[in-house]
């Protein structure tokens, strides 16, 4: 800016030196002319004054004429000559006229004769530069001579120099005037614009805090109110802007289902979390290249190539193992055209529902247990019973036996919905524990109370072990419930003669109860299943011993229920070790 600021003061100093010249100039020789006619119009007054002096009582004679040449030519202060006609020289106020040679051919005679204009010319008497005039000195028309007045020439140089010393000083000093004139009021006209200017760069470089400065003058600080109004003004667009890509940079990278965005080439240029986590892979491998090439699944490959073809909308559910399990996802792609119609690329969106998978396989699989296992009940009770109408009541050793049959599959189809009912409750939403402080210790000794006659029918050992104290804060029945449930497995799946162990240990934030038993163990197929509504390891070993088969299902909702760890540890024919661990104080 400063050089805008250096041409505006050079072109306007330019302007300004070639006004003054040509004025100074202008003046200089218009008060030179000017003078020069004033001393003209002065020498032809003493002319004309001297002549009138010399014929004032009649034409003198030489002596006279010296005398008047001296006295005019000292009151003119000026070089008086007084000649005859002939050209004598008789009179001359600067010189001794019997010394002078004839004038009649002087230049300023013969124009005295002709025109009567000055002669300017340098005189060999006076040996300097004399401005002349001569008229003819006549009466009654009779020539008497001439009377001549000479002016010397250095005082007409001098107001010369005078003149144009002052026209000289004046154009200097107006131009050095006008100079801080003009520096000053660009200084106030070029400052808001630069600083306007610099505040603009400022702005494009995208500093949008900037300012710059408002002059007090209300054309000049316009401009720099409206660069500031500007600069208000993005800085909070930028900011809406900057909070508008933050929240959805934020939305997209932490979005539940997977977001991919490729170009019109194929290649990645978008991926989130999700996606990063679904592919098992970084954003450096993916992003940036073709999709053929990073995408595992030839299902999803294809579906991506059907909507580059089409570019229409398009929605399927695909399949891919990944890590040894299968996994389902919704998946939803769409075209994204530009406003001239123009493919840019297209997103692809996968919701994975492998779990809505599973709960629609548990409901169905549910529905299909619940019927099997309510059949052979209702079966047997309808079949005993046709058969004790039929006549079998009248032999009371064959009606007391299917009367017991009947009551057994009664009490096992109670045992059926009540757990059923109880699983139900526990999985609901208001289900709240009434917590306490209790004794695992007194709670495993009351459940081998309770089993005690199960064991020992097959001649079995239930042990239980406290190392260190066993009290935590927790619903007593519900862990009952838990300890009584592990324990009638372990009895259940663990032949006779064999042992059934609790152990309570204490640990600094947890209590860890194990039930370990001697059974038949579990293989790792039916371990990852174990704890599935009516899902049993043997089904002939478990419906016998009276299981509903939704025993550990009740067991893990208690066990999460009191936020407690649940292990299994098992070996097929090794026995099996259920371990939770329960924290002592509940959250």
């Amino acid at each position: 800016m400063s050089k805008l600021r250096n041409r505006f003061i050079l072109s306007i100093m330019l302007v300004v030196t070639i006004v003054l010249l040509a004025l100074g100039l202008t003046l200089g020789a218009w008060s030179n002319e000017r003078y020069l006619n004033f001393v003209s119009e002065r020498i032809k007054n003493e002319t004309a004054l001297a002549a009138w002096a010399v014929l004032e009582d009649g034409f003198p004679n030489e002596e006279e004429a010296q005398r008047v040449a001296l006295e005019v030519g000292q009151l003119f202060e000026a070089r008086l000559t007084i000649l005859r006609a002939d050209g004598t020289v008789i009179g001359d106020s600067w010189a001794n006229p019997e010394e002078m040679e004839n004038h009649l051919n002087r230049p300023e005679i013969e124009r005295a004769r002709v025109d009567g204009n000055l002669q300017l010319r340098y005189s060999d008497t006076i040996g300097q530069d004399l401005l002349y005039f001569a008229i003819p000195i006549e009466q009654d028309e009779e020539l008497f001579g001439y009377a001549r007045v000479g002016l010397s020439v250095e005082s007409l140089n001098q107001m010369n120099r005078t003149v144009w010393i002052v026209v000289t000083a004046s154009f200097f000093l107006a131009f050095f005037i006008i100079l801080l004139l003009v520096t000053r009021i660009s200084k106030q006209i070029i400052r808001p614009i630069d600083d306007a200017t610099k505040a603009a760069i400022r702005l494009a470089e995208g500093d949008y805090q900037t300012r710059t400065y408002e002059d007090q003058h209300k054309e000049l600080g316009q401009l720099g109110r409206s660069i500031n109004v500007l600069a208000y003004n993005l800085q909070q667009l930028s900011r809406r802007h900057q909070t508008q890509q933050e929240q959805m940079a934020s939305l997209i990278e932490h979005m539940g289902s997977a977001l991919i965005f490729m170009n019109v080439r194929g290649d990645v240029e978008l991926i989130n979390q999700t996606a990063e986590q679904i592919f098992s892979s970084s954003n450096d491998q993916l992003v940036g290249k073709p999709y053929y090439d990073v995408i595992p699944s030839a299902q999803l490959v294809q579906f991506m190539q059907t909507i580059y073809m089409t570019e229409k909308k398009q929605r399927s559910q695909i399949e891919w193992v990944q890590d040894y399990y299968t996994k389902v996802y919704d998946v939803y792609g769409a075209p994204v055209i530009a406003k001239s119609g123009r493919l840019r690329g297209i997103t692809i969106v996968l919701h994975d529902i492998t779990e809505q998978k599973k709960l629609e396989q548990v409901r169905k699989d549910f529905v299909a247990n619940v019927s099997h296992e309510l059949k052979t009940p209702v079966t047997s009770i309808k079949g005993f019973a046709e058969t004790l109408i039929d006549g079998a009541l009248s032999d009371p050793v064959t009606s007391k036996q299917f009367t017991e049959i009947i009551w057994k599959e009664s009490d096992r189809l109670q045992m059926l919905i009540a757990d059923l009912l109880d699983l139900s409750k526990i999985e609901h939403a208001q289900f709240q524990l009434h917590l306490e402080q209790v004794s695992l210790k007194e709670i495993a000794n009351e459940a081998v109370a309770l089993l005690a006659s199960k064991a020992k029918d097959k001649e079995m050992s239930i042990n239980v072990y406290e190392e260190g104290s066993s009290i935590i804060q927790g619903d007593s029945q519900r862990l009952k419930q838990i300890v009584i449930n592990l324990v009638t497995n372990a009895v259940a799946y663990t032949p006779a003669n064999g042992q059934v162990t609790i152990s309570l240990i204490e640990k600094q934030n947890e209590v860890e109860l194990h039930v370990v038993d001697t059974g038949i163990g579990i293989n790792s197929t039916d371990k990852l299943r174990i704890f599935e509504r009516f899902y049993r390891v043997d089904r002939a070993r478990s419906r016998n011993s009276g299981g509903t088969g939704l025993g550990l299902a009740i067991v893990k909702h208690l066990a999460e229920a009191h936020h407690a760890k649940l292990q299994v540890v098992s070996a097929e024919g090794e026995g099996t070790t259920f371990t939770l661990r329960f924290p002592k104080k509940q959250s």
